[in-house]
């Protein structure tokens, strides 16, 4: 693992699944990492796992610093609020990782985009796209000084649940290469990574198994933990020549056979796939 010990990290989006993963990755590396979300142990639904004060509990134990701020990433004043905290008591922000995302909350049924509940809409391009370009917006003052990186999570394989999912995530990586051109004069790095098919908790769950038994269950074969595209992120992080992949759409896989790193039961899962076309 690289050492992060001097970095400053915001994983916005890191109750659970590849969020959490991020956090737990740049953890590992020794970074500050300020974990944001809405969900805290004490207020989470009976049936929701993970939240932001275990999330940062679980990076101060793998060697960071965790920190836990609660914030709806959708609502302006939080998103303000949350960027002067992390000035205040960090005095910088080094990288930036957008991993919001919405409308879980919302059934999609089988079939067209016209027999699709509209609440899609919102939830997938609000609680997603806005989310992080309301994220970038206030983080950036801080980002330029640095020199930071900014990742934004994006599923440009497909696997969505609907077309608002397809259409939120095609959106996400077409932020990621905006962000980069209106970054490149202060040198800030701006990509997007594509998780491959990851064990959240959620499929986990689906497939009846846990981390220790999954490697039974013949679906779950060739899947990264949520922890894998994290630790790409990490070595992204301490590479100081990541300005020339600026704009690109990385793979966790990419990221992993680039930089020599592993899952966390030492693979390598998933296929390679760094496409230098702007999407």
């Amino acid at each position: 693992m690289p050492d992060l010990s001097s970095t400053v990290a915001l994983v916005a989006g890191a109750s659970r699944g590849v969020g959490r993963g991020v956090a737990l990755a740049l953890g590992e590396a020794g970074a500050t990492v300020v974990v944001t979300g809405r969900t805290l142990k004490s207020a989470r639904r009976r049936d929701a796992a993970g939240s932001i004060d275990e999330t940062a509990r679980e990076v101060s134990r793998l060697g960071g610093r965790g920190v836990a701020v609660q914030t709806d990433h959708t609502r302006v004043e939080d998103v303000r609020a949350l960027a002067e905290s992390v000035r205040q008591r960090e005095g910088r922000l080094d990288v930036l990782v957008h991993a919001v995302w919405g409308g879980r909350e919302v059934a999609a049924a089988p079939g067209p985009v016209w027999e699709q509940p509209l609440a899609l809409w919102d939830a997938t391009m609000r609680a997603g796209v806005w989310a992080a370009l309301l994220t970038t917006r206030f983080a950036a003052p801080l980002l330029e000084a640095s020199g930071g990186l900014v990742v934004t999570l994006a599923d440009v394989d497909g696997g969505h649940r609907s077309l608002f999912d397809g259409l939120a995530q095609a959106s996400l990586a077409r932020l990621a290469h905006g962000l980069a051109e209106d970054f490149r004069p202060s040198g800030v790095t701006s990509v997007a990574v594509a998780p491959g098919r990851v064990r959240t908790g959620r499929a986990l769950a689906a497939a009846g198994a846990s981390e220790r038994t999954w490697a039974r269950v013949p679906e779950l074969a060739g899947t990264e933990s949520p922890r894998y595209a994290g630790r790409g992120i990490a070595a992204l992080a301490a590479d100081p020549a990541r300005f020339t992949l600026t704009g690109e759409t990385l793979s966790a896989a990419g990221l992993a056979r680039r930089y020599g790193v592993t899952d966390v039961d030492g693979s390598q899962p998933g296929r390679v796939s760094e496409s230098p076309e702007r999407p």
